[in-house]
């Protein structure tokens, strides 16, 4: 079993708890920015003291509701400054926050809510309340409503001393967070994270990645809280120097980025999908288009010259200098013009991505985690960066692979247990090893690469394993493509589901002199469909002809969180896709046989 281990740059400290955290930040530095939030338009700083102080009357609020220590409150909000005042307060005095995904749906709500066993909620809307209020009985703390004002004028009454010892009172092996995994099969389960797991997390990846969250960084969180890998971005941030700021959804994201020029931000790789297929297509076409695609191809092959000569040819250089001025300014003045380094995680980002964010002036580090570890397992370094992996472990832990490829993981990160379900906990914890269901490579310097989940593993009719991540990810990177998912168990070749999508299908159109064309009109478009079957020819250079793409079919609608074919994190459930598509997929095969029957009928008649 080929290991890869870090050791710890910062000592675990099993008496310490999250808020411990705040209050060494504030301690440190009293009157520095910690957050900035929206207010009238423009960013404003809070600094570590005023949201400390709010926290704490917020958390004597909560006291005072007779929230005790080990207590679940269930939280249903979109990322905001709030989320964070509500996580905090809840760890002061040793209670539990449960998020809910503000796209949960009632009957998943419910779930949460009966195997949690909360005894309050928070939700940011009335709407949200209403799907808390569904399956709850228990009070409901409605932010809009100024519940963290009422909370922190009821805590009126709970005196300094009563605060300081339920602090006191929290120690590393308490619970703090229980995290019902999104899953793309089944009941989520409850991941249960205790304070030490985030404590010596935060502690040791802002010391391993002081580069991004050092003195005058600035981070925006847009992606959702009720996930870990925000979550705990967040606890790691507010414990370095950085100063953290809120962006609720991706709508508003490119005017926030414009207004608050943070230096880093958190990102799974379909936004930065979306971010260039949309700077491709608001070229409009002709010259411009063409321009695009050139500068793209020297920030791919400038980052790829980077590695392998470690600098530029001369002509390089030229040709970098003038797709800099033309084109790269351009691109990251819309990002704020400030935007130097990202973190990217909950999927593959794709070697083309970030060789071509890092050649317009964008290093996007990958990492690799889940909810059972909390987040973060490993991430690449500032002088150890290897695109194309997601880099060694980070401090105070270890990755394995197992025999059979599958990603093991161990150290100060993993969590204690599923809620109530010690089956399923024995099952992924074995000989203090975490099972990732994973499967992965880990090369000479212990950097990880990510194949794929090895319940995704595809088996063609011949015994041929492929695994479809490689395959999915190249071609999302096509401007019209939304969603993909491989197909190919049990039958002779591999295919694959695509969907379109409906934010560029009209740029696309116009780009390409093309009247506007509905959805339903535009995937049976043969200037479509012979774009896809290039963007198909191209991902598959990437495997042998054995694990390529033979055919494709088009679906008449997207995979959303709405519909429930993706998961908060926008991964797609694969199981249900296969399930609920099962006649095209049947389809794809009928028709693929069809046409080769008839190509023998052609050929035996001649």
């Amino acid at each position: 079993m080929k290991v890869s281990t870090t050791p710890l740059l910062c000592p675990i400290n099993e008496e310490e708890s999250i808020a411990d955290l705040l209050l060494e930040r504030e301690a440190r530095d009293p009157d520095g920015a910690m957050i900035c939030e929206r207010r009238d338009g423009d960013f404003e700083p809070l600094t570590a003291r005023e949201l400390a102080d709010q926290i704490r009357a917020i958390a004597k609020g909560f006291i005072a509701e007779g929230v005790a220590h080990g207590d679940r409150v269930g939280i249903m909000a979109r990322t905001s400054g709030d989320w964070t005042r509500v996580d905090y307060a809840l760890w002061w005095i040793g209670a539990v926050g449960v998020p809910i995904y503000e796209t949960s749906s009632p009957e998943q709500a419910a779930w949460i809510i009966e195997d949690s066993g909360m005894v309050c909620g928070v939700a940011e809307t009335a709407a949200h309340a209403a799907i808390i209020g569904a399956s709850f009985n228990g009070p409901i703390h409605i932010l809009d409503d100024a519940a963290l004002d009422t909370l922190a004028a009821k805590g009126g009454s709970v005196s300094d001393s009563v605060l300081d010892e339920r602090r006191k009172a929290v120690k590393g092996a308490d619970l703090a967070a229980l995290i019902y995994t999104s899953g793309t099969t089944g009941r989520p389960k409850g991941v249960e994270l205790t304070h030490l797991n985030f404590t010596t997390s935060a502690r040791n990846t802002a010391e391993a990645l002081k580069w991004i969250v050092g003195p005058g960084s600035r981070g925006l969180l847009f992606l959702p809280m009720a996930h870990v890998f925000a979550r705990v971005i967040n606890v790691i941030a507010l414990h370095s120097p950085a100063v953290m700021a809120y962006s609720p959804d991706t709508k508003g994201l490119m005017a926030d980025l414009a207004a608050y020029k943070p230096s880093f931000m958190l990102v799974v790789p379909r936004v930065l999908e979306k971010v260039y297929n949309a700077a491709e297509a608001s070229t409009g076409g002709g010259i411009k288009l063409k321009l695009f695609r050139w500068a793209a191809k020297v920030a791919i092959v400038s980052s790829r010259e980077q590695d392998s000569r470690g600098g530029f040819t001369p002509l390089r250089r030229v040709q970098y200098q003038i797709a800099k001025r033309l084109v790269y300014r351009k691109l990251t003045r819309l990002m704020g013009g400030n935007l130097i380094y990202a973190v990217s995680g909950g999927a593959p980002l794709g070697e083309r991505l970030g060789h071509f964010f890092r050649g317009i002036g964008l290093t996007v580090y990958e990492g690799y985690g889940l909810t059972e570890t909390t987040a973060p397992t490993a991430v690449n370094r500032q002088f150890t960066h290897k695109i194309g992996t997601v880099g060694p472990p980070l401090p105070g832990q270890s990755v394995a692979i197992a025999d059979d490829g599958e990603i093991l993981a161990k150290g100060i990160h993993i969590f204690r247990g599923y809620r109530g379900d010690p089956a399923a906990t024995e099952r992924v914890l074995r000989d203090g090893w975490f099972h990732t269901e994973d499967i992965g490579s880990l090369d000479e310097n212990g950097l990880l690469t990510i194949t794929g989940r090895r319940k995704e593993i595809v088996v063609t009719a011949s015994g041929k394993n492929v695994a479809p991540a490689i395959l999915e990810d190249r071609l999302r990177g096509h401007p019209l493509v939304s969603q993909v998912v491989v197909v190919g168990d049990d039958r002779p070749f591999v295919g694959a589901l695509i969907t379109l999508d409906e934010e560029m299908v009209p740029g696309w159109l116009a780009n390409h002199g093309k009247s506007a064309l509905t959805i339903d009109q535009a995937r049976i478009d043969p200037d479509i469909r012979q774009s896809l079957e290039r963007a198909v020819a191209r991902t598959n250079q990437a495997v042998s002809r054995a694990e390529s793409i033979r055919e494709f079919r088009i679906l008449d609608m997207d995979f959303t969180e709405a519909n429930g074919y993706l998961t908060p994190s926008l991964k797609v459930k694969r199981d249900l896709v296969l399930t609920d598509f099962a006649g095209e997929v049947d389809a794809l095969y009928a028709e693929a046989a069809a046409k080769r029957a008839q190509a023998g009928n052609d050929e035996a008649s001649h």
